[in-house]
């Protein structure tokens, strides 16, 4: 699914990809089994998160908008990109698959699931597209006063990375106010808890999608974690959302 000919090229080269290369991964699988969450600060330059968020109002790039309001997701809107993606998502996309496939794997063994992800992200998407996942997943969000999404997963079918990742486009203090990344998570018999990720323009976060382990006194079980943003209280926000499956 390279990215040939679309109108959001870049000219960073192989330099997107050697960035995601150069990132700490053995940090972010801690910060993962830590908190479910772990921040990749200024993966991109405030030029191409300017960039992606000015792509917002080219339709051609987009295979659907959606409501938020509409379907009870929130308040706000989001669309999803068509194939081919542009040369910068798909780039970061695939490079960040390469490391998160290990890591998604030894969850699954410790959480005794038999799914085991290949390490190429073309193998996997092949796979989703085998089973009837053919629609790209990724993402750009807009919000604007008032708006917020609602704590949820985005499983899209049968077959489900269980780690996704998120790019804040938008400059905290400067462009908006309020709009905080947010994930709950619930342990058996325990209630939710509840963690504001910090982020600035360009920063990534990696998050689990639907449930990671956690190590016990009697051993590894799972946990359920949810994902949304706080209101919006001033501004405009965007966000690139980079989910590894596609959609049926």
């Amino acid at each position: 699914m390279k990215a040939t000919g679309n109108a959001l090229a870049y000219d960073a080269g192989a330099d997107i990809v050697e960035r995601v290369d150069a990132l700490d991964w053995t940090d972010i699988e801690t910060q993962l089994g830590l908190q479910g969450s772990a921040i990749a600060p200024g993966l991109l330059s405030s030029d191409e998160c300017v960039a992606l968020a000015s792509s917002y109002d080219d339709d051609a790039l987009f295979r659907s908008r959606i409501v938020m309001e509409r379907h009870s997701f929130g308040r706000g809107e989001y669309k999803y990109f068509s194939y081919p993606l542009p040369a910068l998502i798909d780039d970061v996309r695939g490079a960040a698959y390469a490391h998160l496939a290990p890591i998604a794997n030894r969850w699954n063994e410790a959480m005794h699931v038999d799914v085991r992800f290949p390490q190429d992200h073309a193998a996997f998407i092949e796979r989703c597209h085998r089973a009837g996942q053919t629609r790209p997943t990724p993402l750009l969000l807009r919000y604007v006063p008032g708006d917020f999404n609602c704590l949820h997963q985005d499983l899209y079918g049968e077959h489900v990375f269980p780690i996704q990742m998120a790019i804040l486009l938008s400059a905290p203090g400067r462009e908006f106010t309020g709009g905080e990344f947010v994930m709950t998570e619930q342990r058996p018999r325990m209630q939710s808890r509840v963690e504001v990720v910090p982020l600035a323009q360009g920063d990534a976060v990696f998050f689990a999608v639907h449930q990671r382990p956690v190590n016990g006194t009697r051993g590894v079980y799972r946990v359920n974690m949810r994902h949304g943003v706080s209101r919006l209280r001033a501004g405009r926000r965007h966000m690139l959302g980079v989910i590894f499956h596609d959609a049926r």
